[in-house]
């Protein structure tokens, strides 16, 4: 797992990020790997700050992929792409990269858009997770620092939560009573042998053709085997709920401590946008796996989350791929019942060789599609699928001398449990990195980013003009539980007044710099009633990546949908080719 929401919260940018002026690097050089094959790479024509994009001239009028929006799905899956060698051509709406992961600058303060909770970034190997698979493909690292702890204030106390397996029993201990460390200890008792079945499978061995059947299901066959046989009869049959509710785990454990019950809704929560009685005991067991092993520890980029996006950009150029900020793509164009390429805002035609990936939402990509070319049907069941809420932003920069000199760098404020997690102005996280990697922000300064995650409803805020005095009183009203938390958390030297830099973020700031839907976090699907989509469309070479498709929300399943894509587009020789070279 890498974020609480991704576990990771994906909010947006709440202010503009500084003109610059255009440069655009040619790269003409031979790339050297043993895993490349000797290959010379492409010419490419690659954008290095916020403003540039490619001219019309300069650019290309064809590849074999474009991917539209470079979130992290979107990444993931072009970087991919261009290692397998396919001609890709990455388009990004806006003048950063990144999605709901990039990161921007005010006054010399580096804020977080979105993600801010990180594990696993450093795993490799067969079990790690996929987006560590993908940066391990492209020949990539994110320089992490390290930690083992994040601040609670629930109703019951206010508490540090310890990662690993014994530390949290002192906690609950403390906190909850003996009954709640009773129920726990039987809880990792049960799930932590699941999650030798939950991470049988690398990530990066599946693909959504046939093909699958031999770069995953054959290759890994004897490993499953031997999992399945070391698990025992009984672990193995609960393995067959990974797909099922995590809740019905909880349930068939007769587990019923207010508080356990609480604290696994709000993981939930965090991990996908849903309580414990709609995620799929898949996430839950790998994100235990992570948290609760020995050793386990926390991670957090040393740029922070623009760390993830720049490792990405890099593994694209590595390989010839090619990125254009500031393109907008208007439609997707369709002839003959196939996707062939797209427009862009500026007139600019661009053919598609072999396939047209989206990164948008499900409901933003049918936006881009031509009407007469949609199914009732498909607009049908895009139009009917429940959201999850929006988001508020709070970003701060501000004074580090009467701060604390123990101030952690994640917490966590929930302030009635009985509401439940998933309530408005209720759940509020804070995120202070500069703690941990002080380059965030000015020499004695401190970097904060707190937000609402995914509970603020649309509704109120549908339709206001942003300029508005109507629009400016709801921020302050909407904000406040925000900075009530950053206080309660920062101390006693922490003041809303000697902030130097204050900026509010609400769902139509989201809505209108990430291009989503109505500002949502993506589907509130529920498993075992509700499925997230494949990649496919119903539109011939229309793919689909990112938290509208299978496995869903969070950092580590968007890089998983990317690269589910990259490799379903390529040959079943090609990819199982890239297992090897990574050894898994």
């Amino acid at each position: 797992m890498n974020t609480m929401r991704g576990v990771g919260v994906f909010p947006c940018n709440v202010v503009r990020v500084r003109r610059q002026s255009s440069r655009i690097h040619h790269h003409n050089s031979s790339f050297h790997n043993n895993n490349n094959n000797g290959r010379i790479m492409r010419k490419c024509f690659v954008v290095r700050n916020s403003s540039s994009k490619l001219d019309d001239a300069e650019a290309e009028a064809e590849a074999d992929v474009i991917v539209i929006g470079s979130g992290i799905g979107g990444l993931s899956c072009a970087a991919l792409l261009a290692r397998y060698e396919q001609d890709v051509v990455l388009l990004e709406s806006h003048d950063v990269a990144g999605g709901a992961a990039h990161s921007f600058d005010v006054k010399g303060y580096k804020f977080d858009s979105g993600p801010s909770l990180f594990s696993g970034l450093q795993s490799r190997g067969p079990q790690a997770n996929p987006l560590a698979q993908v940066l391990d493909a492209l020949g990539e690292s994110v320089p992490c620092a390290t930690y083992d702890s994040w601040m609670v204030y629930v109703p019951e106390a206010d508490f540090l939560s310890r990662i690993g397996p014994t530390e949290f029993l002192k906690d609950l201990q403390n906190y909850a009573g003996p009954e709640a460390v009773r129920e726990w200890q039987k809880l990792l008792d049960a799930v932590l042998p699941l999650s030798t079945a939950a991470m049988a499978l690398p990530p990066l061995s599946v693909r959504g053709d046939f093909g699958v059947l031999y770069t995953a299901a054959a290759r890994y066959a004897p490993s499953l085997f031997n999992t399945f046989f070391q698990m025992g009869p009984q672990a193995a049959l609960r393995s067959t709920q990974l797909l099922s509710p995590f809740s019905q785990i909880l349930e068939s454990l007769e587990l019923k401590h207010p508080f356990i019950r609480n604290w696994i809704d709000l993981l939930s929560f965090l991990l996908a946008g849903v309580k414990s009685d709609s995620i799929l005991s898949a996430e839950m067991v790998y994100m235990f796996a992570e948290w609760y092993k020995p050793g386990g520890c926390l991670e957090y980029p040393l740029d922070g989350s623009a760390g993830i996006v720049d490792a990405l950009v890099r593994g694209l150029k590595k390989f010839g791929g090619r990125i254009s900020l500031q393109s907008h793509v208007e439609k997707i164009v369709v002839e003959n019942e196939r996707a062939i390429g797209v427009k862009l805002r500026s007139g600019q035609f661009i053919r598609a060789k072999k396939a047209v990936v989206s990164n948008a939402s499900m409901w933003d990509t049918l936006k881009l599609l031509p009407q007469e070319v949609v199914s009732k049907s498909y607009s049908d069941r895009i139009n009917t699928t429940p959201q999850c809420e929006s988001f508020m932003h709070l970003h701060l920069g501000f004074d580090a001398e009467d701060i604390r000199s123990d101030l952690g760098i994640h917490h966590i404020v929930v302030n009635d449990w009985e509401r439940g997690v998933d309530a408005d102005q209720n759940v509020v996280l804070i995120s202070v990195p500069s703690v941990l990697t002080p380059n965030l922000a000015p020499i004695g300064k401190h970097v904060l980013h707190a937000y609402l995650p995914g509970t603020e409803p649309f509704e109120l805020w549908e339709g206001l003009d942003r300029k508005s005095a109507e629009y400016k009183n709801l921020k302050e009203q909407r904000s406040e539980i925000m900075w009530r938390a950053v206080e309660r958390a920062v101390g006693a030297g922490f003041s809303r007044e000697k902030c130097e830099v204050k900026l509010v973020g609400s769902p139509l700031t989201h809505q209108r710099f990430l291009r989503r839907n109505r500002g949502t976090y993506g589907p509130a699907m529920q498993a075992g009633k509700d499925n997230f989509p494949g990649h496919s469309t119903p539109i011939p070479h229309l793919y689909c990546v990112g938290d509208s498709t299978f496995p869903g929300i969070g950092v580590p399943a968007v890089a998983a949908s990317g690269a589910i894509v990259a490799n379903s587009l390529v040959s079943v020789s090609l990819h199982s080719q890239l297992l090897d070279a990574i050894g898994i």
